[in-house]
């Protein structure tokens, strides 16, 4: 069973399998207000199980619940926000019409 969670510390969302971190997608915040996704990856071990949707739909439902601008620079967010477009409304205002 797999685990998400936000760690802080390291400014990324991690997904945990099996006790051992699968995954991670790093983030920046700018003035707390914004969260800029950089950078996702998964460990190819635990690659072609859905982890990675798992992680950022995690991800971006907690940004959205912290009411936080979402910046998808990483491009798998950006794929995932594609194929998502309920998270379209939160993004940075200057990149969302490339998503709508």
């Amino acid at each position: 069973m797999s685990e998400t969670r936000n760690d802080e510390q390291a400014n990324r969302y991690e997904i945990v399998e099996d006790g051992v971190v699968a995954g991670f997608a790093e983030y920046a915040l700018v003035r707390g207000e914004r969260i800029v996704f950089t950078h996702t990856e998964i460990d190819p071990a635990f690659e072609g199980r859905g982890l990675g949707s798992t992680l950022i739909g995690f991800a971006l439902e907690d940004a959205r619940a912290k009411e936080q601008v979402i910046v998808p620079i990483c491009p798998f967010v950006a794929k995932y926000v594609h194929r998502h477009p309920e998270y379209v409304p939160f993004l940075d205002e200057r990149i969302r019409k490339a998503f709508e």
